[in-house]
């Protein structure tokens, strides 16, 4: 209602909105059905060797952010998968694991991400994973801080970030901020929570927000 004040998480989804754009959705088919269950099947037979994180990374998989601690989720990259995910698909070769950690601080695997290039069309991304199952998604209007300045990462105005995913969102509002304005930043992204079962919708839900979220503004020690 008008005149109260925001609720602690309603401006966070807001800014972050700011940032997010998706893929646009198309109707389910049973074909689509089809190609997305094969899809997370030869992705959970892939990667379930990687239930220890320590073989994943003997296979060269990196934390993504290993500064930020906390993170409700975290992301295991391989370079390599990254490069060739740029041009082709092969649903065996995820560019990141996600890992989430229990009670007792060990990693669990939750599934994994894919990536494309920020110049792949819908047509390839629906040819990849179904659009009708799954909203790829891409990380937009981000200001950074200036080169060398990486401290400024946790600046924040008003009590609210500058940088960032939940920063300022326009190229005006970055300039005053002496940051530097990214209209795109990253390719097209898509996690798979591989091992939610056997429904698609909660295999491929986007709830990949708030994690988001968090991770930036998550403990740094």
């Amino acid at each position: 209602m008008a005149g109260m004040p925001e609720m602690a998480g309603d401006w966070k989804m807001a800014a972050m909105a700011k940032h997010m754009a998706y893929s646009s959705s198309r109707p389910l088919t049973p074909h689509d059905s089809v190609r997305a269950a094969y899809v997370i099947n030869e992705l959970r037979q892939a990667i379930g060797k990687y239930q220890n994180v320590k073989v994943a990374e003997a296979d060269g998989y990196k934390m993504f952010a290993p500064e930020i601690k906390n993170q409700p989720q975290y992301h295991f990259t391989k370079g390599w998968n990254a490069v060739r995910n740029q041009f082709t698909f092969d649903p065996a070769r995820p560019t990141s694991l996600l890992y989430k950690k229990n009670a007792q601080g060990d990693f669990v695997l939750i599934g994994a991400m894919y990536t494309a290039s920020k110049r792949t069309s819908e047509e390839d991304l629906n040819a990849r994973v179904p659009l009708s199952v799954a909203h790829w998604h891409r990380h937009i209007n981000w200001c950074i801080p200036p080169r060398g300045q990486k401290d400024q990462w946790y600046q924040t105005r008003n009590g609210r970030p500058v940088f960032g995913p939940l920063g300022v969102a326009t190229a005006e509002e970055c300039k005053n901020a002496g940051g530097r304005f990214i209209p795109q930043a990253f390719g097209w992204m898509l996690h798979a929570n591989t091992f939610a079962g056997n429904d698609l919708k909660s295999i491929w839900h986007d709830d990949h927000l708030m994690d988001h979220d968090h991770a930036m503004l998550g403990d740094a020690r």
